[in-house]
């Protein structure tokens, strides 16, 4: 039984990742330095809702399938692993926060759950985005736009990047709470919780 739950879980991780991957190819370029991140809304929801090792597991199949999509920017293996295997993978641990979570939904603290889930969107994009921005400086600093330092110019596009993603991700995840807190927990614990509102 046990084995089934977490094949479930696999599958679904696999899913959310393959979501991810379509949501990837929505326009929201500015230039070649700043998007937002789109794929990082189902991410951070599964994370949410199956903790931190579920998370790293989907996020880094997210990172995986941009391989066969023709979807990395190569300059060399090392930057290649840590962009696309490292950043992608680390964005899971906003899954840190799915117990904490999982219990102010059950309590009907929708205050608390909003703001676990605003510091959960930025501490997955931060947790990314980070990656990204050491990258930067070692790989991407020879492109530097302006003529600007390579730490100064990856902290800014890359933070930008990052902040505009962790809002999107965070006003996106609020609104889902709103609409419906079940889908942040487990589907065992949302039938739970769904038995205990029509008991009272």
């Amino acid at each position: 039984m046990q084995r089934k739950q977490e094949l479930q879980v696999w599958i679904e991780g696999t899913i959310v990742a393959a979501i991810a991957m379509v949501l990837s190819f929505v326009p929201t370029n500015i230039g070649s330095s700043f998007s937002i991140s789109l794929g990082m809304i189902p991410i951070t929801l599964f994370a949410l809702r199956r903790g931190a090792k579920a998370g790293f597991f989907s996020a880094f199949i997210w990172g995986l399938l941009h391989f066969p999509t023709a979807q990395v920017y190569y300059l060399m293996p090392v930057q290649v692993i840590i962009e696309y295997i490292l950043a992608f993978g680390f964005a899971g641990f906003a899954g840190v926060y799915s117990g904490k979570l999982q219990e102010a939904i059950g309590n009907k603290e929708y205050g608390k759950s909003s703001r676990i889930i605003l510091y959960a969107s930025f501490f997955g994009t931060l947790m990314r985005y980070f990656w990204h921005f050491i990258a930067g400086v070692i790989f991407w600093g020879s492109f530097a736009l302006w003529g600007m330092n390579p730490w100064l110019f990856s902290f800014v596009m890359n933070g930008l990047s990052g902040v505009a993603t962790a809002i999107a991700t965070s006003v996106v995840l609020l609104l889902l709470l709103k609409i419906n807190p079940k889908l942040f927990l487990p589907t065992k614990k949302a039938q739970i919780s769904q038995h205990n509102n029509e008991t009272e």
